[in-house]
């Protein structure tokens, strides 16, 4: 009779691959790193292959390593789901959620929102990171992340919440001094603020259902990675600039900013809650995902303002997923 799998030492194996190294795993896993190093080399010896080449300075990965190890991050994560959701039908939601979403979204729309969710259970803890950059969910190990973006195939799952519109955005007085373009050519003559987070910031590229495509290279009197530092230098009339929605839409609402240019849009972006590959999720973290699916999309700027017509509710179905870090999601979100 064949012996059962070495469930133990595979999981450990994951965290000590996405870790990089036995004694972050161990602590991690709460294990000693003489307990972590055998579990390694026991499954080393099971298999008969090298999964890790160790010197004294580095720890990475042999081919066989890599083949192996996508599935290795299946078996600890559905453990860890499978004990957290038998706990979960006996206690209420509890534990540690490390998520992580855009900066700006994040102290605008999150802030708001997370004191109704931590009161709702107060045995769960949020650890919330905050960047534009694009995270390693799996390498990092958060449980969950907000991206705003266009996303490529990968093994990390996404459900789309809606769609953000990025109006092209700028101040009355501002358009009276320096006139309302008419085309996006008239935008050559304007000063713009721009989003750093992007590959080509100065370079626009816009699309209208009648008129086809326009591109250009626009100059810019601010450049910034963070969408909040440009409202200011619009509503006193520095500028023009292209805005996610979620950002202006009480300034669109107010009329201290108005929309130009409408009909003319860049590549529609989402808003997605983004999970490890796993089917299977602790409660706490479900519960989380539920309540942010709920709030977001009810929020005023997923709806309507100045005209938009805002960000629309789409279905929780699951497209196909995004890569788990290594190869990360195209598309800069805000």
């Amino acid at each position: 009779m064949s012996r059962l799998p070495d469930l133990e030492a595979w999981a450990i194996f994951s965290k000590v691959a996405d870790l990089g190294s036995f004694a972050r795993a161990a602590d991690a896993l709460n294990l000693s790193k003489p307990t972590v190093s055998k579990a390694i080399s026991r499954l080393e010896a099971r298999l008969r292959v090298p999964l890790l080449h160790r010197t004294s300075r580095q720890l990475s990965l042999t081919d066989n390593g890599r083949i192996v190890l996508d599935r290795a991050r299946r078996i600890l994560a559905e453990g860890e789901a499978a004990e957290a959701e038998s706990l979960a039908q006996a206690d209420q939601p509890c534990g540690l959620v490390r998520m992580t979403a855009p900066m700006s979204f994040g102290i605008q729309q999150l802030g708001p929102i997370l004191p109704e969710f931590l009161k709702a259970y107060p045995e769960i803890t949020v650890d919330l990171h905050l960047s534009d950059a694009q995270e390693d969910m799996i390498g990092k190990g958060f449980d969950l992340a907000l991206r705003i973006a266009a996303l490529t195939d990968s093994s990390l799952r996404a459900r789309k919440l809606c769609e953000v519109q990025r109006p092209i955005v700028a101040a009355p007085a501002y358009l009276e001094r320096h006139g309302h373009p008419g085309h996006p050519r008239d935008l050559l003559g304007h000063q713009a603020m721009l989003y750093s987070n992007q590959p080509k910031p100065d370079v626009w590229r816009l699309t209208h259902p009648l008129h086809g495509e326009w591109e250009g290279k626009i100059s810019g009197r601010l450049i910034t990675n963070n969408a909040d530092v440009v409202v200011p230098a619009l509503v006193a009339g520095l500028g023009i600039a292209i805005q996610p929605l979620f950002s202006v839409w009480r300034e669109l609402e107010e009329g201290s900013l108005v929309e130009i240019l409408p009909g003319w849009s860049l590549t529609p972006i989402n808003l997605y809650l983004v999970t490890p590959p796993s089917a299977l999720r602790p409660s706490r973290v479900k519960v989380l995902v539920d309540f942010l699916a709920e709030r977001l999309v009810g929020l005023g700027w997923a709806g309507s303002a100045a005209g938009l017509t805002g960000a629309q509710p789409a279905s929780d179905t699951v497209p196909p997923s995004l890569s788990g870090g290594a190869r990360p999601m195209t598309g800069r979100g805000r």
